[in-house]
């Protein structure tokens, strides 16, 4: 029996202005619900400028609580519109430090939860350990009307143990809010960045059966060129959508359906041997 889904990524380009960012943000999700999507998801930090690039820069205005102005503004238009949103992410302040976290809106408008990012870069145009902490919200999976998702958020897309913890959690979706570019004067001495960054998500998809949603932003901030690129893979890695470069609101059909028959096919959850992986708590590496 299936089961279709239509997801929807907001891929947009940020000011420094946060009631503007906000403002164009509800606009997409409308027009994401108008080509009917059923989930939505936007960017990482999404109300900010990509502030990480510099080691000194004031985000405090960009800071605010969960719930709170924008969480609210979100709940209602979720309700409205009878649609899941996920919030890409928020620059949170709570009273155990300030957090990158995203949080996940039911179709009724209620906020099911939140996610801080476990992650956190710290390289150069990208010193995030600057201004967030270490997540400690541990990987979080949502049952919402349209499915189980489970939010990770931009650099966690790198880690094989949070995809692989989603799913084992019960994600049918895995959604990536994202803020990553070419930097100017950095030379991509490894190979495309971007090639690497989409392999690697396709593989999550494939090894764990789950689709993969990821939107990233677009647009030139400083000495970054956000590339856009956003896309949606299914449970075998097939490309069912993706959104260039530029400005656009994307929506694309998957089937959740498909994850039974794919584990069941090629048994990856079947014949997993946990007890030959404990290297992987022993944190080295051979």
């Amino acid at each position: 029996m299936e089961r279709k889904v239509r997801i929807g990524l907001v891929q947009m380009s940020v000011s420094h202005n946060a009631k503007e960012n906000l403002s164009k943000a509800v606009k997409a999700i409308e027009k994401a619900a108008a080509k009917g999507a059923n989930i939505v998801c936007l960017p990482e930090v999404f109300t900010a400028p990509y502030f990480p690039q510099w080691k000194e820069f004031d985000a405090t205005p960009y800071l605010e609580t969960i719930p709170g102005n924008t969480t609210e503004i979100l709940s209602r238009l979720a309700k409205k519109l009878g649609i899941v949103i996920v919030c890409g992410s928020i620059f949170e302040k709570s009273s155990q430090g300030n957090y990158n976290t995203s949080v996940v809106i039911d179709a009724d408008g209620k906020l099911l939860g939140k996610y801080r990012k476990t992650h956190i870069p710290h390289d150069p145009s990208f010193y995030e350990q600057y201004y967030f902490k270490p997540g400690n919200s541990g990987f979080k999976v949502f049952k919402t009307k349209y499915g189980k998702i489970a939010p990770l958020i931009c650099f966690d897309q790198w880690f094989p143990e949070a995809a692989r913890c989603a799913a084992l959690a019960g994600a049918e979706i895995i959604f990536y809010p994202t803020a990553i570019a070419t930097v100017e004067g950095i030379e991509q001495a490894e190979g495309s960045w971007l090639k690497a960054w989409e392999a690697v998500q396709r593989g999550h998809a494939i090894a764990n059966s789950v689709v993969v949603a990821t939107v990233n932003r677009c647009g030139k901030e400083g000495n970054m060129n956000f590339w856009g690129g956003s896309f949606v893979y299914d449970q075998f890695g097939v490309l069912k959508a993706n959104a260039g470069r530029k400005e656009k609101v994307l929506v694309a059909e998957v089937d959740l359906a498909k994850q039974a028959f794919l584990r069941e096919s090629w048994r990856f959850f079947k014949e997993r041997r946990p007890k030959e992986y404990a290297q992987l708590l022993k944190g080295k590496t051979r």
